[in-house]
């Protein structure tokens, strides 16, 4: 027998007029005797046993009405029963059950876009369990809401029955998917300032497009929604409309499409700038001054609700550090709307003495709870600080490691104790990737690899990768502990080999391999300092066409054959192919030794695909403990990027530098001097431009100076300035990650301080000279790029054209670059 569940739920009797019917048990508080000795008798029970039955009313002191009816209750809130009954009898009470049939095996069908294993663990209905109507409905429910989350609002849930032998039943909800429902057009109204195209790049809702069988983010999700109106919230908030406000979001089915429009209705308000700024404290000893340089707020920008609360923090931190843990910043605002202005205040107060009890971390099932714990800068038994909150679920957030993370706190046994729960859902971090691209230098280029970013649930990062392609092959692996020793300060290790065949480019094979150790140390949010330490050994390798230094060549112009009577002649010279002295110089195993200081600013609001902030890193590394090399090397680059104003037109500035000096009286190895190419300034070949060891030989002598093939040599000194537009390609929906970009380079790589001369052979012309060329002049360009987002990863191609350049450099006008992890 099939039995089909409607969509309401089953309604149970429950019958206890019996008791009313024969009077009850009398008045309140009064019972029978025999009752109270135990006169209970129960009927209809086949799996469950009279005493567990019985449980259900004794225990509770005389059997009034009230617990006869509390009784009733809890039987069938255990569900084991389909039906209870209660009644006089034999002197005391005769309870009648009807037991619900026991689950044999829950299945489902039809469910092609979600695995069994997913509704299996969100349906309360169980195997061995009861067989409850209620529950299953609320069951055919939950399914219905899965699927609505992932856009297939059409789904239909029907859970059915199949009796099978000894009172148990099979139970199988029939699914049929339906379409998924798509969002057509998502529309703004009320925003005059900012474009809809701008809002709707806020979202991760996205419109349906031809790119469509690819996303799942053009599917309604009420949830999704709501955290992206917040998103828009926050941008305006930082971008100075401290009165915006979501007036109304609202989206509508068309059943003919089945597609939803989402409308959302805002109203922006007048933009503001910063007023007067000031701090003041109702708090004995606490010094304003030094608060005042906390504040990030300046008088006259644009005002930004995220550099408040960036002041707050850093205000709360450095009250706390000083020995005021309850403390409070509270920023109060003052609107002056005939200048456009807000004056803030921050005010720091006495707040209430409350105390951390307990933290609690639930819902993770891989991540270990003190890789959670770790996160907060208060622990159980500290004063209670909302700002720590907030940042602990920040820094939870950024991990990765949760697709889910909500804290929130409940009272505790006392007043002045609060407990703390955090909420979080694992997700998966392991990831396997196959890379390919193009390099100019290396050719074609692929990548295997395998990572972890939470390893055994620890928080590690592990990685392992091959590389390999036309010019290039290696093998790399790293680790990183972001909590090393239980500290702030991450320490990870690194081991490489790297193979590089000659190239165009490149007159000689060489081989790296080696490891190191580095540890990094936040000193605030946006500030952090590492060090490192490298050794590593290269093994240069010049081919027997680039070593030969001298070829035969014939003298006589004409060619009459053999037989002619006339004898060739023949003589020797410089092989056209021959490597530059210094190479030379480089050839064989040399292995360095050095370690290293970095300090790091970053304000990127992206690390990835950034449109607001500044980064910078300042890099000093000392070669000399131990090994073959002997420098001291100083490296800056700095980027800033930031809106033009227009629909999402990116500026970015970037200038680099570097200087490296030998130490000691050793001569500056050629691997280790710097190289010009595209990445200083774009138009150039890998080594195109810097000093190089052009060869020179005077008339009538056979053998000169240099090299004939005019190797670079690279310098120890280099700077160079970058100004780039990105934009949006107009028509294309932006899940497609292509955008252009305008740019200008320039720059310049100059003194070479490596060997002049070496001696390779014993004969006549076994001296070889490096003539060098330290042309200082500064390199340009200008050009066009096309940046893709790719599923492969970041690929760029560049368009340059060269503005200005030296005698020997050399030229390119296109690069195409990149390729990573799919």
């Amino acid at each position: 027998m099939v039995r089909v569940f409607g969509r309401l739920a089953l309604a149970s009797s429950v019958a206890i007029g019996a008791l009313t019917a024969g009077g009850g048990f009398g008045a309140p508080g009064v019972s029978s005797a025999y009752a109270q000795s135990g006169g209970i008798t129960v009927r209809g029970n086949q799996r469950v046993d009279d005493e567990t039955v019985r449980s259900y009313f004794t225990g509770r002191g005389p059997l009034t009405q009230s617990v006869v009816d509390e009784g009733i209750r809890g039987l069938y809130a255990s569900g084991l029963f389909s039906d209870v009954r209660v009644a006089r009898g034999g002197g005391g009470i005769v309870v009648t059950v009807s037991e619900n049939q026991v689950l044999n095996r829950v299945a489902f069908e039809g469910n092609k876009k979600v695995k069994d294993a997913v509704l299996a663990g969100e349906v309360q209905s169980k195997p061995r369990g009861p067989f409850n109507p209620a529950v299953v409905q609320a069951d055919a429910q939950r399914i219905q809401d899965i699927y609505r989350r992932s856009g297939r609002y059409e789904v239909q849930v029907e859970p059915k029955t199949i009796s099978q032998p000894s009172g148990r039943v099979d139970l199988v909800f029939e699914i049929n998917e339906g379409e998924k429902t798509k969002i057509n057009a998502i529309n703004f109204e009320g925003n005059t300032n900012i474009s809809s195209g701008t809002l709707r790049d806020q979202m991760s809702t996205t419109e349906s497009n031809w790119l469509s069988w690819l996303k799942t983010s053009d599917v309604y999700d009420p949830d999704r929604v709501n955290a992206d109106l917040e998103q828009i919230r926050k941008y305006y908030l930082n971008r100075g409309y401290a009165d915006f406000r979501v007036l109304s979001a609202n989206a509508s089915l068309d059943p003919a499409t089945n597609a939803f429009t989402l409308n959302i209705a805002v109203e922006e308000g007048q933009k503001y700038k910063f007023g007067g700024v000031d701090v003041e404290s109702s708090v004995p000893d606490v010094d304003v001054g030094t608060l005042r340089g906390k504040i990030q707020t300046s008088t006259g920008s644009t005002y930004s609700a995220q550099e408040i609360d960036k002041t707050v923090e850093a205000m709360s931190l450095d009250l706390a550090s000083r020995g005021y843990a309850f403390a409070q910043v509270r920023p109060r605002g003052d609107r002056n709307t005939a200048d456009g202005s807000i004056g803030v205040v921050y005010v720091v107060e006495e707040g209430a003495r409350v105390y951390v009890e307990r933290i609690n971390v639930r819902g993770n099932t891989r991540t270990r709870d003190y890789v959670v714990r770790r996160e907060f800068d208060i622990g159980e038994g500290d004063a209670y600080n909302q700002i720590f909150i907030d940042r602990a679920e920040r820094r939870l957030k950024a991990l990765g490691f949760f697709k889910t993370v909500k804290i929130g706190t409940e009272p505790g046994s006392s007043p002045d104790r609060v407990i703390v729960n955090v909420d979080v859902e694992d997700q998966p971090t392991g990831e396997f990737s196959v890379a390919g691209g193009y390099s100019s230098q290396d050719g074609m280029i692929g990548e295997v690899a395998l990572g972890e970013r939470n390893f055994l649930g620890r928080g590690q990062y592990a990685r392992i990768a091959a590389q390999f392609g036309q010019n290039v092959s290696g093998f790399d692996f790293s680790f990183t502990e972001p909590y090393f020793l239980g500290s702030r300060v991450s320490a990870g290790i690194d081991l490489f080999v790297k193979k590089r065949d000659e190239t165009d480019y490149t007159s000689y094979k060489l081989d790296t391999y080696g490891g190191g150790l580095r540890f990094g140390l936040p000193i605030t949010e946006e500030i952090s300092i590492g060090a490192r330490y490298q050794a590593y050994q290269q093994d240069l390798d010049i081919p027997e066409e680039y070593k030969q230094l001298t070829i035969l060549r014939d003298r006589n112009p004409l060619n009459t054959g053999p037989g002619d009577g006339i004898k060739h002649r023949t003589n020797r010279g410089d092989n056209p192919d021959r490597a530059s002295a210094a190479i030379f110089e480089a050839e064989g195993k040399r292995l360095t030794s050095l370690a290293g200081l970095s300090l790091i600013y970053n304000t990127l609001d992206n690390p990835q695909t950034p449109t607001l902030g500044f980064y910078a890193e300042l890099k000093g590394d000392i070669a000399g403990l131990g090994g073959d090399a002997k420098f001291f090397r100083t490296t800056f680059d700095g980027r800033y990027y930031h809106p033009l104003g227009w629909e999402n037109l990116i500026g970015m500035l970037r200038v680099q530098g570097g200087h490296i000096k030998a130490f000691g009286n050793d001569d500056l190895a050629v691997l280790d001097h710097f190289a010009g190419g595209p990445d200083l300034v774009r138009g150039f070949e890998p080594q195109g431009f810097g000093p190089r060891d052009k060869y020179f030989r005077a008339s009538g002598d056979r053998y000169g100076i240099g090299s004939p093939n005019n190797d670079p040599l690279g310098g120890t000194t280099y700077y160079g300035g970058s100004a780039e537009v990105q934009f949006p390609i107009f028509g294309l929906p932006k899940e497609i990650g292509l955008k252009g970009a305008l740019f200008a380079d320039a720059g310049s790589v100059f003194n070479y301080e490596g060997i002049s001369s070496i001696r390779v052979d014993s004969s006549r012309h076994g001296l070889l000279t490096v003539n060098a060329t330290d042309d200082k002049k500064i390199r340009s360009s200008v050009g066009a790029s096309l940046l893709w987002n790719s599923p492969l990863g970041p690929i760029r191609f560049d368009f340059a054209k060269v503005l200005s350049k030296a005698k020997y450099d050399e030229t390119q006008v296109f690069r195409f670059s990149g390729g990573t992890r799919f």
